[in-house]
Parts: C-alpha cells; structure tokens; sequence
C-alpha cells in the first residue's frame, strides 16, 4: 500500500541524483501516485488541516520566541511589547494562541472520525496508537504555553496543574520539583516551561512522520471499512485527494482567519490580561476549552490522586481501542446499534467539557460523575459487549460497489465485465 515508485528522472542531474539520493522518488510513491480509496468524504482532509496548522504553529511560535522574555518579572510585558511594539505582533500572537484551538478542533474531529469509522482496527492499530501519542504531545505542549504570558490564569493553571502532579505515588514530589525548580512556581519554572514548549512541537513532527509512514504501510481506511481489492477501487492521491485536502484547509483557514480577525480574545480567559500574581487568587480557575471535559473528570472524584488517575486515563484509554472493540465490522455506518451509542459518547464529551467550565459543586458534580461513569463505560463495556451481540448491515462488495451501487447486469460490480472505472473524486 505504500505506492509504486513510477517516477522517472529525465534530466542527467536528476537521475544522477535519484541514484544517489531517491527523495524525489519517494515524495512521488507516497503523495503522487499513492492509491487512496475513491469513496473518501472530507473527513478524511483533517489529517492535511492538522499537517498545515502544526506548521503554522511551528512558524509563528519561532517568530514569537525571538521576542518573548522567559521570566517571571518580564514574561508578562514581553508579551504586551509584542502585541504593541513588534511589527505584525498581534497578528503572530493571536495566529499561535487561536491556531492552538483550531488544532485541537480539528484533531478532536479526526479523533471521532478514527472511532467512528473503525481506523484503529487491524492492521491500523500502531498508526492509530502513533496518533493517541501526538494527542497527549500535543495536550503536553498547550498547556506549557498556555501558562507562559505568566497572566493570573496562566501562573494559577500552573499551580494546580502541578500541585496535582503531587499526588502521584512515590515521584509525584520529585516531578513536582524539576517542573518548579524550586519550592514554588517561579522563575525557574517559566523557564523550564518555555524550553519545554519549545522542544515539544518538533518532537511531535517527528511523531507524525512515524505516523504518515505507518499510514502509507498500510493504507487509509474508508467510510465502508473495507480494504482495496482492485485498482478500480482507487484513484491516484494527485490530483484527486490533493484537490480535496486543499479546498478543506482554505474553507478551513477561512474559520481559522474569522477568530483571528474578529474574535482573536474570545476562546481565551481575561484575567490572563492581568498580570501574574501569588497573593490573589482567580474566583474560578479554568484551562483552556479543550482540556475542559479531562478537567470535569479531574473533579468528579472527590479523592485527589483517584481524580488524578481517571483524568490520564481517560486519555490514555484511547489506546486500547483496537482490542476493545470486538466487531469484525469497521465502519458504524453497518453498526446500528453501536452507532446510536457512538453519538451518545459524543454527547457525554460535550456535556464533560460544558461541565469542566462550572463550579465544582451540586448538581454540576453529579452530572460530571454520571457523564465520566459512561465515558468509561463505552470503551470497557459498550464495546466489548455490543460487537459480540450486534447484527451489522450488509457490506457491500467493493469500494467501488460503494460508490456507484450494485447493479443486477454486472453481477453486483456496477460495472460491466471488462470495464476500466474512470478516475473520480467522490467522496
């Protein structure tokens, strides 16, 4: 599934070159000629949007980091000169500080296409735990920058976030120590903060050409679940998937570009606009929306290092999908019941990142606890069980008797004996 190397050098450097060194062979095996499955929809684009906004990331935080003073006494003014004084500052800072939400938008969109589809299924499953590994990087790398304007919502998410840390069983107290550097979260921390936002982006780039290479060994899944038998269940990746993965990263840059320009502020907290300060404490301490559903489980528990447990392995749990779920079937579009069950998962997401925003008391805890109980139990119990006892739809035989259905002329193939399938890019 990793493509044929079709490419033929014509120029003498070239194919000296291509002897020597076959990059441009390999780019044109694994983007060019690459066979992706006809039936793709635009789900299946997410992985271009996040290639893209991991660059865009990568790019502006670079720009920044040339300006930022990674100190407690000036961190917070650095920031400020670089929205007032630094040519296109507000515009770098507000690219990197909303590109972060539009990177989480678009993974948790991939992450429920990948569970909803079956793409962590066999053979998939090191390329889908590759990606669970850039998922909990890239938990890792926003909330590092999230505490480094060093404003009252950043120096108090740091607190918490390492005082919880603490109640880890015997190297709570030592991870709390080198994150801090001292006795509390000062000067030392800001800067062991700043070095590790600074490494981890690159790490994740290396992660994600672990997971493009995985993906081309063996190949995308597709909305039917089923693998490639023929070359008429496949089209060429350029220029038919290329098109598609461009259209949706403008159509998505356009959303991205709405929250710059028009809400750049919104998705943040506004006493991160007062500066850092260890006497005053915030009336309701929040990380941003995207961590918010691992913080409604962190509190559903009243014992501390209990909370602690369930909020990583809420993440890590995404791991062992492929071994959970026991259905031979991939797709939910043939799982009717475990398909009415995928979308009250969603829900339970949802209303778990609606809670992680309330105080933790009353009615708001109850939810949380009854919402955490049922995230568990899709992954332990409603996979297990509903694979065993579900009755799937009918598959149908090819991709390509997905696209263009079954006809009773040509034997169920939708074409005629014989026939060449023209090349299309429906998804």
């Amino acid at each position: 599934m990793s493509g044929h190397a079709t490419y033929v050098p014509k120029s003498r450097i070239a194919k000296w070159f291509e002897s020597r060194l076959p990059i441009v062979g390999l780019v044109h095996s694994s983007f060019i000629a690459f066979p992706v499955p006809r039936n793709l929809n635009y789900f299946w684009t997410f992985g271009a949007i996040l290639m893209a906004m991991l660059v865009s990331q990568i790019v502006t935080g670079i720009w920044l980091a040339m300006h930022y003073d990674p100190s407690a006494g000036n961190a917070f003014n650095s920031v400020e000169h670089i929205m007032r004084d630094v040519n296109y500052g507000w515009l770098l800072r507000y690219m990197h500080a909303n590109g972060a939400s539009m990177f989480f938008v678009a993974v948790y969109i991939h992450i429920f296409r990948a569970l909803y589809y079956g793409s962590y299924k066999a053979p998939r499953e090191v390329l889908y735990i590759l990606g669970v590994i850039i998922y909990l990087l890239m938990m890792a790398t926003a909330f590092l920058g999230y505490t480094l304007p060093w404003g009252q919502m950043s120096f108090w998410g740091a607190t918490v976030i390492t005082n919880i840390l603490a109640a880890i069983p015997i190297v709570g107290d030592t991870i709390q120590s080198l994150l801090w550097g001292g006795y509390s979260v000062g000067n030392p921390t800001i800067n062991r903060f700043f070095s590790l936002h600074y490494l981890l982006p690159f790490m994740i780039l290396g992660v994600v050409v672990l997971h493009v290479w995985a993906l081309h060994v063996t190949g995308q899944n597709n909305p039917t679940g089923i693998p490639i038998k023929t070359g008429k269940d496949a089209v060429p990746f350029t220029p038919y998937a290329t098109i598609k993965d461009v259209f949706a990263s403008v159509v998505f840059f356009v959303f991205f570009a709405y929250w710059i320009f028009y809400q750049p502020n919104y998705l943040g907290h506004a006493d991160n606009y007062i500066p850092a300060n260890a006497s005053v404490t915030p009336a309701h301490i929040v990380p941003e929306w995207y961590f918010l559903p691992f913080y409604a489980i962190l509190r559903a528990v009243p014992d501390k290092l209990g909370g602690v447990i369930l909020m990583f392995s809420a993440v890590i749990i995404l791991a062992f999908a492929p071994w959970l779920d026991t259905s031979r079937v991939r797709s939910a579009n043939y799982r009717p019941i475990y398909r009415q069950f995928f979308w009250l998962f969603v829900v339970v997401c949802v209303v778990l990142g609606w809670l992680g925003a309330k105080p933790p008391e009353g009615g708001y805890v109850l939810a949380s606890r009854i919402c955490t109980a049922y995230y568990f139990a899709h992954f332990l119990i409603v996979m297990p069980l509903v694979g065993l006892f579900e009755t799937p739809k009918a598959l149908p035989g090819s991709i390509l008797e997905s696209v263009t259905g079954p006809h009773p002329q040509y034997g169920g193939s939708g074409m005629p004996a014989g026939a060449v399938a023209a090349p299309s890019s429906k998804g």
